[in-house]
């Protein structure tokens, strides 16, 4: 389940607290308190929050991140961009909106980096990657809908390490990055159409007709008019 389905306003506003804490006390109850604080609250209520730890916090603060960033992407009005252009634009926005919290999000990724918490990292990035081409305006719903996500989970997650450690401008370096793996995903895409294209269309197979021996006529004797004797009676 959605965790923002489900969080009251005055947990979200200690879970956008917290954030600007974890850079110096990580994701641990010590900066859930002094979140708590900050919204004016009673740190004592740390003990019954988020009772899944640090990973249940991750995922209450990506799924806002999410929501921020269709927001952020709606107000941006896109529509003239092409879908590529969108996604990249969408992705930029969100690295953008993050920058401040670049050293808590890498905390968060140490911390998903973990076997324990393998499949919380796939949820999380799936969630991220669908919120990205929902925002793009992407409706598909065929077997394209699958292809594009584990595409994009790529393509996101690798510039994600990327832009942890990317110290340019305004994340140059990062959106330089990310603009070769969508090169790199478009030229798949080409590559695919140009194989289909060349491939002779397929037929329904036809199979030689199966002959078989002509069997011999059964000759049955002749009725008789009257009641028939036996040979030799």
């Amino acid at each position: 389940m959605n965790p923002c389905e489900t969080m009251l306003p005055d947990d979200e506003a200690v879970i956008r607290a917290l954030i600007d804490e974890v850079a110096f006390e990580g994701w641990t109850r010590i900066a859930l308190r002094r979140a708590l604080l900050a919204c004016g609250r009673d740190a004592e209520d740390a003990a019954f929050l988020f009772p899944g730890g640090a990973s249940e916090m991750i995922e209450a603060w990506a799924c806002l991140a999410d929501q921020d960033m269709e927001r952020a992407a709606r107000a941006a009005d896109l529509a003239a961009y092409r879908t590529p252009g969108r996604v990249r634009a969408i992705i930029s926005l969100r690295f953008e909106q993050n920058r401040r919290y670049r050293e808590a999000i890498g905390r968060a990724v140490a911390i998903l980096a973990l076997p324990q918490n393998a499949k919380l990292a796939a949820t999380i990035t799936a969630r991220t990657v669908d919120a990205i081409w929902h925002a793009a305006g992407d409706r598909s719903a065929d077997f394209a809908w699958y292809t594009k996500r584990a595409l994009l989970a790529g393509v996101y997650t690798s510039t994600l390490l990327f832009w942890l450690r990317d110290m340019s401008d305004d994340d140059e370096d990062t959106i330089a990055f990310l603009d070769r793996r969508l090169d790199n995903v478009a030229s798949i895409g080409k590559i695919r159409k140009t194989i289909e294209a060349r491939m002779p269309k397929s037929r329904t197979p036809r199979f030689p007709k199966l002959r078989l021996p002509r069997l011999p006529r059964l000759r049955l004797p002749t009725p008789c008019a009257s009641p028939c004797r036996a040979p030799g009676s």
